[in-house]
């Protein structure tokens, strides 16, 4: 069974998609049977930030029919690739028979040792799908404000529909140690104080021009700059979620994440609390520092 890894973040332009696709090769280099799945439902970055075209994608297998061997890439550089795409909020409206049928099809990728999902920015009903359906969540943040406030806002939402998993969290495009400490502990304090949930450090990735430039290439930057800094960076990350294998959380059969998934998907969320007067907690995550 593989161990599910769900990465978010609560806005776009963080360096999400860079570190999910870069940290999926760094596990599949070390021996790990490692899929990549492109859970951005609307722009599917993956596709986008390596220039691949995929023939089919997971539309193709909600909606049409097609095979999980039709849809995903196979082997790019040592991984497996499962293309997302628009149009999969219509799972919603599935009738039960074929429900069981793509439960049946997605649980196929039984035979990774790791699934790792890129989800969208935001909080959309697609991004709080795969968050709370996965035991493993790592949120991406930047020393920007709004990165900061949106990454809480997305949290927030995932503690008002009973999330229960591993919070971890990367600070990425920082100048030093030193601020993404500072970084990573005000984020953490402010959930701790207010959602009282624990928060886990999974690591730091520091300003580097040659990621800019490996997405220029449209080539995955561990590769194309094994030895750069933010590639040093992205190679602990990763060994770092290797030396922290939870015997628990890695035993999660791929189809009862599927049925939360869809659980998620065809009914109720909450998304913001009703009444509500502007929070503390917001006025505090605007404050830099």
């Amino acid at each position: 069974m593989p161990r599910i890894i769900t990465i978010t973040s609560g806005k776009g332009g963080v360096g999400k998609t860079n570190i999910s696709l870069n940290v999926a090769l760094y596990l599949a280099s070390e021996g790990h049977r490692t899929c990549l799945f492109d859970a951005d439902l609307g722009l599917a970055n993956i596709n986008i930030l390596l220039g691949l075209q995929p023939e089919y994608t997971l539309k193709d297998l909600i909606l049409d029919g097609r095979t999980i061997d039709d849809i995903i890439i196979r082997d790019y550089k040592g991984i497996d690739i499962l293309p997302g795409s628009s149009g999969v909020e219509q799972v919603a409206n599935l009738d039960p028979s074929r429900t069981q049928e793509l439960i049946g099809a997605l649980s196929q990728l039984e035979d990774y040792d790791f699934l790792l999902f890129d989800t969208s920015a935001g909080i959309s009903k697609n991004v709080i799908s795969f968050c709370l359906a996965t035991l493993e969540l790592v949120v991406i943040i930047t020393p920007e404000p709004t990165s900061l406030t949106d990454a809480y806002s997305l949290v927030k939402v995932l503690s008002m529909n009973g999330y229960q998993g591993k919070l971890q969290v990367v600070v990425n495009q920082c100048k030093d140690f030193s601020a993404a400490k500072s970084v990573y502990n005000k984020f953490r304090g402010a959930i701790q104080k207010y959602l009282g949930m624990q928060v886990y450090a999974l690591g730091v990735v520091f300003e580097d021009p040659k990621v800019v430039e490996a997405v220029k290439q449209q080539e995955p930057l561990l590769i194309r700059y094994p030895g750069s800094l933010a590639s040093q960076c992205i190679r602990k990350i990763g060994q770092k979620l290797l030396d922290g294998t939870d015997e628990e959380l890695s035993s999660v059969q791929v189809e009862g994440f599927w049925k939360r998934w869809l659980g998620v998907i065809q009914g109720p969320l909450k998304l913001k609390e009703t009444g509500q007067k502007p929070s503390k907690e917001s006025e505090e995550n605007n404050e830099q520092g």
